[in-house]
């Protein structure tokens, strides 16, 4: 704008001048006031004759003017485009001629390599004799320059000057010996030139001579001799064009300016000078001795300049020394600030020579003075609202209440305050719903330094009514304590550490409540002490609304933390708080719920009759209380399934059955979600033969470390997951060496979003590996070594150790079906015992296998088998080959027969039946003395 203004007046003040002056020589010569306006303008008094055309042609071709000038960026133009195009002709032309030459030459070199007889020569005692003829009869007729054979050592064997035959070939050869053409630039005796260079093969394929055709560029082109004239004489009727239409542009704007005369320049002059005075930017034009040559009014108001000013010195105008030096300079300036009396004024000034006029300057002033507070304004609204954006943004990214409240503080420290405390009901820390403010916990403190004597984080803090804090919970209002070494209020608080505070420096105080509807979570504070001003009521405004938005994500923060709770409440309530008494198996375990909601992995531990456990673990697909829920009642199920003894495949059969019922139940309700996604398996480990019967549905397979430390993943048929049904599920018997650990997980362990399960198992493998560990030591290496940074899925973990059950502990008979064989079984069970020393129980167990053996002899089918264990309980066993299984009850007064099986459940502390692929097992358990 600067350069416009100064460009502007400039030439407008020349023009002006040079009009007056131009007046008053006219008065003096022609003894009148006003010039017509034609000759004022320098144009002929007759419109349309041959002096008027002249004049015209004149100023269309006279630099001056501006057709003159128009015409010459014509003539510039045109010269410029007939120059691009002959340069781009030329460069076509040698590119057109270069490759013509190329093709030229590789075609005829290719012709003659493969014309009849050109290797037959090859062979003959003087090739040259044969070919030199043919070679220039074909060069002649295909417009070449040259067609040389030679052999694969290069030697010519023709040429069109006869001394250079059995010469050395100057070029490149290789790739024609490689058998490949080659078409090569160069620059011979007779000037730049194309050449190919072409492999004449035998029938196999085989080298035996080269042919060489060359032509130069020059020979090939032609095309710019006859394209040249034409851009030439299109570039001089272009000129033409341009002449003439100049010529028409100057008589057009001549005639357009002929009722203009030294009157309406004065018009144009007033009105020029009224723009002047009314713009609101004070404009000086400065001469190039430094004078003040025109200021308006408006540069006489900012500068406060004397009435007469035109024409003295800037340095003599009274302005301050920086200003002066400035206008007196006409150095260019933009936008530069100077204090000139009591306002801020911003100076643009640009020289009035740059393009050829008077030399001097202009400088617009401009006062900022209103603006820079309107900036300043401006700029602390726009950084209030970056700071709400930044804690809309930053505050509430986790579901925890303590983080929240510290993204709440992280925010305010140090743009809005320089130290944030946020204290929360108790309650609200653990995701209740506050009943009362009396007590309050620091959740929160950050401030730019770490030192301040403010209460620390984690102490409980009980506000006297007086308090700021105090007061803003009961009212429910934002309070300021502008001087807080004035407010007995607060001071009141804590005599000795408010003591502490003032002396720190920390002088302002905003405490604002920490609000949800009626809800009162906490309160929220803002000190400062870099800043000596107290804060204001826009800043409170601020806190309000920082708080405010912080709030509503501390109670979802609460809210999550209560469900959170709640949901791991009732999944730990159904997980075993502790694993039974058992000796079959030595355990260690692990459950670690995941970070973002509780989900639906379990596991279980069940002991079985005859010293065997089983092992069970479980994941039900998703987050949250109804998997917690689902979890309970598969774990339910498979307690009681399991009481009825049955083999894993057929125990997941009946567990499918129930997952599938389930959904059909509640897939009625909207409301409801199925459980179709669960996975399980279930694992039975018998002491005794050191067998482990495996089955799962859909679970990752169980890993098996041997006494030596080696690791296997063991082949257990994969049934789909429970609740799918259709399929049958198998088992797989593995042999476990005592000591062996057996390890079943969830996936969670071993795969989530990072990581592929391969990658987990190999991982697990490595983890696992090793002799001589515990499973609490298994435990805890698998977890260091796999458990993620940021759990996103349950994790259960069970790592059993086996034991073994040995011979000297188990007692086996094979018993004839004879009720006379009770007595043997009597006898050699009293031995067995004393054998134990265990003769204090001869008479119950006596007892209990006289009427189990009785009932299998009466009703069973052979063979009859009798084994008694002595582990944590003496075990009784009675095997048999029948299905019917006993039925305790109670027998009349008058019946002969049917209080045995009540005899047995009265003095044994447990007793069942199981069946087995050949028939069933009557057990019958005492606790030893």
């Amino acid at each position: 704008m600067v350069r416009l203004l100064g460009r502007s007046w400039a030439q407008s003040t020349r023009r002006l001048s040079g009009l007056r002056a131009q007046r008053r020589r006219e008065r003096a010569r022609r003894g009148h006031e006003q010039r017509t306006p034609h000759r004022a303008l320098g144009l002929g008094a007759h419109e349309g004759g041959p002096r008027r055309r002249g004049a015209g042609l004149r100023s269309a071709l006279s630099g001056r003017s501006v057709a003159g000038q128009v015409f010459v960026l014509q003539v510039a133009i045109v010269l410029l485009l007939v120059v691009s195009a002959v340069v781009a002709l030329v460069l076509q032309v040698q590119h057109d001629s270069t490759q013509e030459a190329r093709n030229r030459s590789l075609a005829v070199a290719e012709t003659f390599a493969s014309a009849p007889g050109t290797r037959a020569a090859l062979t003959v005692s003087d090739p040259t004799a044969v070919l030199q003829p043919q070679a220039e009869a074909a060069r002649v007729a295909s417009k070449v320059d040259f067609i040389v054979v030679m052999n694969t050592d290069g030697i010519r064997y023709t040429h069109p000057k006869p001394d250079r035959i059995g010469k050395k070939f100057v070029g490149n050869i290789a790739p024609a010996l490689a058998g490949h053409p080659l078409t090569e630039e160069i620059t011979g005796t007779i000037g730049p030139l194309v050449q190919a260079v072409v492999p004449i093969k035998d029938p196999d394929g085989k080298v035996v001579g080269l042919v060489s055709a060359g032509v130069t560029t020059a020979h090939v082109g032609g095309v710019a001799d006859r394209q040249l004239p034409l851009l030439l004489a299109a570039a001089a009727a272009a000129l033409a064009l341009a002449l003439g239409g100049t010529a028409l542009v100057s008589r057009r704007l001549l005639r357009q300016t002929r009722g203009l005369g030294p009157y309406e320049m004065t018009r144009m002059y007033e009105h020029h000078d009224a723009v002047l005075h009314a713009v609101r930017e004070g404009v000086i034009i400065i001469d190039g001795e430094g004078r003040l040559l025109l200021a308006n009014d408006e540069a006489h108001r900012l500068l406060d300049l004397p009435e007469h000013a035109d024409g003295r010195h800037v340095l003599e105008l009274g302005l301050d020394a920086e200003t002066a030096e400035l206008l007196a300079s006409g150095r260019v300036a933009t936008d530069e600030v100077h204090l000139v009396g009591d306002r801020l004024l911003a100076i643009n000034q640009r020289p009035t020579d740059l393009q050829g006029g008077p030399s001097g300057s202009v400088a617009t002033l401009r006062d900022s003075t209103e603006l820079r507070a309107l900036s300043g304004r401006a700029d602390v609204a726009r950084e209030r609202l970056k700071l709400l954006y930044d804690a809309g943004v930053g505050i509430g990214t986790s579901l925890d209440v303590t983080r929240t409240a510290e993204e709440l503080a992280e925010v305010a420290v140090p743009r809005f305050a320089d130290f944030v405390t946020v204290d929360l009901v108790a309650a609200v820390l653990s995701g209740e719903e506050p009943e009362s403010v009396a007590d309050l916990r620091r959740a929160a403190s950050i401030g730019i330094r770490k030192d301040a004597p403010l209460y620390p984080v984690g102490q409980e803090i009980t506000f006297v009514t007086s308090s700021p804090q105090a007061r803003s919970l009961t009212t429910g209002q934002a309070l300021v304590e502008p001087d807080l070494s004035k407010a007995p209020g607060w001071l009141a608080q804590d005599l000795e550490r408010s003591a502490q505070v003032v002396d720190y420096g920390i002088h302002s105080l905003i405490t604002v409540p920490l609000r949800v509807g009626s809800l009162v979570l906490g309160v929220v504070n803002f000190w400062r002490s870099e800043k000596p001003e107290p804060f204001d009521v826009e800043e409170v405004a601020l806190a309000e609304e920082l708080v405010a938005r912080a709030a509503v994500s501390i109670d979802n923060a609460r809210r999550y933390t209560r469900e959170h709770s709640m949901a791991v409440t009732l999944q730990r309530s159904l997980l075993p708080r502790s694993l039974p008494e058992q000796s079959a198996l030595d355990i260690a375990y692990r459950y670690l719920p995941a970070q973002a909601g509780v989900g639906g992995d379990w596991f279980d531990v069940l002991p079985l009759s005859g010293a065997r456990v089983a092992l069970v673990v479980g994941d039900v697909v998703g987050h949250g209380l109804h998997a917690a829920a689902t979890m309970g009642r598969l774990r339910t199920a498979v307690h009681n399934f399991s009481a009825l003894d049955l083999p894993p495949d057929e125990l997941l059969s009946l567990l499918d059955e129930l997952v599938g019922r389930i959904d059909q139940d509640e897939s009625t309700e909207d409301t409801s979600a199925t459980i179709t996604g669960a996975t399980c398996l279930y694992a039975v480990y018998d002491p005794t033969t050191r067998q482990c019967t495996v089955a799962r549905a859909g679970h990752p397979v169980p890993a098996v470390v041997r006494p030596d430390g080696s690791v296997d993943f063991p082949e257990v048929p994969a049934g789909p997951p429970l609740g799918l049904g259709g399929l049958p599920f198998e088992t797989a018997d593995l042999e476990l060496a005592e000591g062996s650990r057996l390890v079943l997980y969830t996936d969670g362990l071993v795969e989530d979003r990072e990581r592929d399960i391969d990658v987990g198992l190999e991982l697990l493998r490595g983890a696992l590996a090793g002799a001589d560990r515990s499973p609490e030591d298994t435990c805890r290496a698998v977890l260091e070594a796999l458990l993620p940074a940021r759990q996103s899925d349950d994790i259960a973990l069970i790592v059993a150790r086996t034991h073994a059950l040995g011979a000297d502990r188990v007692a086996e008979w094979e018993v004839r079906s004879d009720p006379a064989a009770v007595g043997e079984v009597r006898a050699s069970v009293t031995r067995q015992l004393a054998e134990w020393g265990l003769d204090d129980m001869d008479f119950t167990t006596e007892l209990i296998l006289s009427e189990l053996v009785t009932n299998a002899i009466r009703y069973g089918g052979d063979p009859i088998h009798v084994r008694v264990l002595r582990d944590r309980s003496l075990i009784c066993e009675v095997y048999d080959s029948s299905s019917t299984s006993p039925h305790l009850r109670y027998a009349a007064s008058t019946d002969e027969g049917g209080r045995g099986l009540f005899l047995v459940a009265q003095i044994a502390e447990r007793w069942g039946t199981r069946y087995t692929p050949e028939g069933k097992v009557i057990w019958a358990e005492q606790p030893l003395p």
